[in-house]
């Protein structure tokens, strides 16, 4: 079998891990990144391709005959025609549930980064504050405690959960808001508004769909508490971009910490870029090491499952 590999330095900047398994598979040929419009001739006459963003669209399907497996290195598979590639008998298989404890991680950094103020003291006592301190103990930039504030969890899958859980743990008040009622829920489940309007920190765990898409508007963030902090470690197109920054910068609410953005690497020009009390990182919630291994192990026996004939993580 030939296999493509369009874009693994989406899975490795320092070369932590290594393709090299996919070698006990077929013939490899990687690159590193592919634009779009370079995809069907890369592909070529290989039967398989493994990728992350790269678009398999109906055109790149079509010029590739010898194409019978797509392989994601990601949970979502919008980048790939589902319907036409079902069609053309191509099998696409994702990987599901790698990142979930990494990304439920990076939320609560993100909380205590705003709660402790870790950075705002570290400057602070590297500046001489606490030399010239006339006290064992100064606390100018007061901090708080996650106890007894309310976490709104928006989305109930296995992040979600993951989430709710440990926010259980630092004693929060958890409330979740989802689009279809979860069984057995230990929680107090409510409509987004009340989410919203009830929540000290709001965080985002919902897929991108046409009901999600800019759900966090200007409507909804005027209903938020002024001390409110947004987290979304989703999908950028989630919050529209333009209102969060008006929020942020008029004091609708408090802070924002984002990992995604509508447009990933980040646009100069996005309004977000100098918003007041905007803590944006790279997309790099999902991407602990023991993830990326993780993740990569999942891609490795969902195509050798495909070749022997007993396929797992199908989605089309």
């Amino acid at each position: 079998m030939k296999i493509v590999i369009l874009d693994w330095k989406t899975m490795t900047e320092n070369s932590d891990i290594s393709y090299e398994c996919f070698n006990n598979l077929g013939s490899v040929d990687c690159y590193d990144f592919t634009p779009n419009n370079l995809a069907a001739e890369r592909i070529g006459d290989a039967q398989a391709v493994l990728c992350n963003k790269v678009m398999i669209t109906k055109d790149v399907i079509d010029s590739c005959p010898e194409l019978k497996y797509i392989g994601l290195f990601a949970t979502g598979f919008n980048n790939v025609d589902i319907s036409y590639a079902a069609q053309k008998n191509i099998t696409v298989c994702n990987a599901g549930e790698y990142s979930t404890m990494a990304v439920a991680q990076q939320v609560f950094a993100y909380l205590t980064h705003y709660c402790n103020k870790i950075s705002v003291y570290d400057n602070s006592v590297k500046n001489n504050d606490w030399i010239n301190s006339a006290s064992f103990s100064y606390f100018p930039f007061v901090t708080q405690e996650l106890a007894g504030k309310t976490l709104s969890v928006i989305g109930y899958g296995s992040i979600g959960k993951a989430v709710a859980k440990i926010a259980d743990a630092f004693g929060m008040n958890v409330l979740i808001s989802t689009r279809t009622t979860p069984v057995d829920c230990p929680y107090t489940v409510t409509d987004i508004e009340t989410a919203v309007k009830n929540a000290d920190f709001l965080t985002l765990h919902c897929p991108l769909t046409e009901n999600t898409n800019k759900m966090i508007n200007k409507n909804l963030l005027s209903k938020m508490k002024q001390s409110a902090v947004l987290i979304n470690t989703s999908r950028g197109p989630v919050v529209n971009e333009a209102d969060l920054a008006e929020a942020l910068n008029n004091n609708i609410i408090s802070a924002a910490y984002l990992d995604v953005l509508e447009c990933e690497p980040m646009k100069e020009d996005t309004p977000l870029r100098y918003a007041k009390n905007c803590v944006i990182t790279p997309h790099i919630a999902w991407a602990a090491s023991e993830t990326r291994k993780r993740l990569l192990d999942i891609v490795y026996n969902n195509l050798n499952s495909f070749i022997n004939g007993n396929t797992i993580n199908k989605v089309n």
